[in-house]
């Protein structure tokens, strides 16, 4: 049997070498800079010095090659080491694999020129840069990018950019965005109407107008304006007319990237669920002890059993160049709504405590909402998850290829 769900030595070493440096220095340091009441310039040398030793740790960059200073890890290994990264705060960002820079350098890594990885990609990997991607328009529906309305017109050796962008994520910092606008509105094909450039955000017309107000408060998710912003023909990343692709070759990845992550914040909140629980008395027992509680506890492990399947196949696929989909979407909307239903069940077991922000679970139930709109909205995925469906189905008289095609 090839089944195997052990992970390679170099795999695993790796994952409990991430596990070791959030637990022993990462969080040890957060817990000392919030004890201290932190000033902004405390916590920048804190970050700066953490990301060293990720460095010197060589957990730096664990989705990108050795030779851009990365782990060289497939994205089987990547899901292993994100989901124990996540479970402390900032982790990502201190090894240097968060969103959106993440999915900016591999998509990058696929799509850029020499020059362009020379001048952005390096940087950004050497964590001297930030980056954002700027798609999602207020005025045509997010999930449609053929909709897109921001445009890009050639004047001589330049394209010039105008339009109308929100949540950006990261763009407040970020050196530069990677920039989905309408180049050929006449393309009989939709798909191949909009190309992607990369923008210093420092471009006279790059404007932004405001951080845009969430649940959670100012989450980092500016509105822009582009005002005849200029940018020249080497700008371009891609092929014209390749927006669409590059978007979806990112976002595949990008969205099981996502799901990684979410899958540590599921661990950990079932974790504070059994532990609250189990020390909580409440009309003559322990919670732990009430029929209702255990069903929470069991259903939220039946879907986390799932999720953490659902997420290596779909990376196992990517890895081995597979056809990944159907796969990629059940398990973006699988997971995000586990992490939802995960969480308002630990909060809801924790009573008040878990309401206030005393606890950590208020803010993980507010971005585990967000979970289920970024990167395609659950119906979008429901919707594509039936498409795809259907076409097996049709061409094959089977569904087994748009359930994951297993030997089963």
């Amino acid at each position: 049997m090839a089944i195997d769900f052990t992970f390679p030595e170099e795999v695993e070493n790796a994952r409990l070498v991430i596990r070791k440096f959030m637990q022993d220095t990462v969080r040890p340091k957060m817990e000392e800079l919030r004890g201290q009441s932190a000033g902004r310039d405390a916590w920048r040398e804190a970050i700066d010095g953490l990301r060293q030793g990720a460095r010197d740790m060589g957990v730096w960059l664990p989705h990108m090659p050795e030779e851009w200073g990365g782990m060289g890890l497939g994205i089987t290994a990547v899901a292993a080491v994100s989901a124990e990264a996540v479970k402390t705060p900032m982790g990502p960002y201190i090894i240097n694999c968060q969103a959106p820079d993440e999915g900016n350098m591999h998509t990058m890594l696929h799509f850029a020129t020499d020059d362009q990885k020379e001048k952005w990609l390096k940087p950004l990997c050497d964590g001297k840069m930030r980056s954002c991607f700027s798609m999602t328009e207020p005025e045509v529906a997010g999930s449609d990018p053929t909709l897109i309305q921001t445009t890009a017109v050639e004047d001589g050796d330049e394209w010039v950019i105008n339009g109308h962008k929100w949540f950006t994520s990261g763009a407040r910092g970020a050196d530069f965005a990677i920039v989905i606008a309408r180049t050929d509105p006449d393309a009989e094909i939709a798909q191949a109407r909009n190309s992607a450039f990369i923008v210093p955000t420092d471009a006279p017309g790059f404007d932004i107008v405001r951080d845009v107000e969430t649940m959670g408060g100012g989450g980092g998710h500016p509105e822009i304006r582009y005002n005849d912003v200029r940018v020249p023909k080497e700008n371009m990343l891609g092929r014209r007319g390749g927006g669409h692709e590059l978007g979806q070759v990112r976002l595949g990845p990008a969205r099981l990237a996502h799901c990684m992550r979410w899958i540590g914040q599921i661990e950990m909140a079932l974790e504070m669920l059994i532990d609250r629980a189990q020390k909580r008395f409440s009309h003559g027992s322990y919670l732990s002890e009430k029929q209702g509680i255990q069903w929470m506890m069991s259903e939220s492990a039946l879907e986390l059993y799932a999720s953490k399947l659902m997420v290596l196949h779909a990376a196992y696929k990517i890895e081995n160049k597979m056809e990944f989909r159907a796969e990629v979407s059940m398990a973006k909307h699988h997971v995000a709504n586990t992490l939802w239903k995960t969480v308002d069940r630990a909060l809801q077991v924790h009573g008040a405590l878990g309401y206030s922000n005393d606890s950590p679970l208020a803010q993980m139930l507010i971005q585990a909402r967000w979970a289920r709109i970024a990167d395609g909205s659950d119906e979008v995925h429901l919707m594509r998850i039936a498409d795809l469906l259907m076409r097996a189905y049709n061409s094959t008289g089977s569904v087994n290829s748009a359930v994951g095609g297993l030997p089963l």
